[in-house]
């Protein structure tokens, strides 16, 4: 009984660990003007690179790491989407109101 008790207990703990911090297939999908403008893997980010963005509207450079995203520089006068650091989830988007661009994690 006691070695039942032990697996499942170790077997519920494997998964919520996967629940919490399994990020397969998590993409960064970013939109200007509400058009997919592109998507990057971040489980496959292993080393962080940098991807900008330039549109009719201005640049922002991206910088993509491991099951995260964030924006490192913006020629916007706000600055408000650098500021705003990196999101690893899908609660709440990254947004360049000056470039109509929209970064949001998707699964």
């Amino acid at each position: 009984m006691f070695w039942i008790v032990l697996f499942a207990v170790i077997a519920l703990a494997a998964g919520g660990f996967c629940a919490l911090f399994g990020h397969s297939g998590t993409m960064a999908a970013v939109y200007v003007d509400g058009e997919l403008y592109d998507a990057f893997d971040l489980t496959a980010a292993v080393i962080p690179y940098e991807v900008t963005v330039t549109t009719e509207y201005g640049s922002n450079t991206l910088r993509i790491s491991h099951g995260a995203v964030a924006v490192s520089t913006a020629d916007c006068p706000g600055q408000d989407c650098v500021r705003q650091g990196s999101i690893r989830d899908s609660l709440l988007p990254i947004v360049c109101l000056p470039h109509h661009l929209v970064i949001q994690i998707e699964d």
